[in-house]
């Protein structure tokens, strides 16, 4: 069985995400395309992690009961909203203090959609998703302030 694809026509795995998806930017969401989708899914749960933060794991974005389609248009909300890291219910862009961060962006097919409200706290939607889960898929992007990007040119 191939593994869940997900990709974004702004972005490739391991580069930069451009600052139109950031804080320094319009701060709105890319777009994704999912690829190698199991036929069997029907909804999909898309979380953003940024993994560099001081104090961890960093929700920025979570949204659940996606239509099983190949793809979500950016600035959109394609399901239901989580509450993120943020205790916002949106998406916020990768906005890291100092330095480049990384960003997981990480699809989830559930052979099931899953019965929770705007807000509901990331915890609950993992617990009640792990025995629906069929396949996931994950892109990483990265991260630096424009300002920090002048700093360390400035030491170079």
């Amino acid at each position: 069985m191939k593994e869940m694809i997900i990709t974004s026509s702004a972005f490739k795995h391991g580069e930069m995400i451009p600052a139109r998806y950031t804080c320094d930017g319009d701060n709105i969401s890319p777009p994704l395309d999912f690829d190698d989708v199991p036929s069997t899914t029907v909804s999909i749960v898309v979380m953003v992690d940024g993994i560099d933060s001081s104090s961890g794991t960093m929700t920025h974005w979570i949204v659940w009961n996606i239509d099983f389609v190949e793809g979500i248009d950016e600035d959109t909300v394609p399901g239901v909203e989580g509450m993120n890291g943020f205790n916002k219910v949106c998406y916020c862009g990768p906005c890291p203090s100092e330095g480049t961060h990384r960003y997981y962006f990480i699809a989830y097919a559930l052979e099931t959609r899953l019965d929770f409200i705007t807000g509901t706290a990331r915890n609950e939607i993992e617990d009640a998703m792990q025995p629906y889960i069929l396949d996931k898929g994950e892109l990483m992007g990265e991260y630096a302030r424009q300002d920090a990007l002048s700093g360390i040119k400035e030491k170079g």
